[in-house]
């Protein structure tokens, strides 16, 4: 069975609310659609102050992303990272 196409707007969209949901900061969207064999159109960074608040903010990207839009990331980086770089 074919994965149902998700809309890039709607995602990002919802990544966003899922960042300043736990008062994720200095998010930075990198439009990546001009460039020729990239994985994705769009690549999110932000910060968070502690490693429990990166957390949080995977955790809420997650649950957001999947209760809208019924999908899950191909990959997750920072999370539990414990010596913050």
């Amino acid at each position: 069975m074919a994965k149902k196409q998700i809309n890039n707007d709607d995602l990002l969209a919802n990544i966003i609310k899922g960042i300043e949901e736990v008062k994720g900061e200095n998010i930075d969207i990198l439009d990546l659609r001009e460039i020729d064999n990239t994985v994705c159109d769009y690549f999110v960074i932000c910060n968070g102050n502690s490693n429990t608040q990166v957390n949080a903010i995977v955790g809420s990207i997650q649950k957001i992303v999947s209760k809208e839009l019924k999908d899950k990331p191909w990959h997750v980086e920072g999370a539990e990272n414990e010596n913050g770089f």
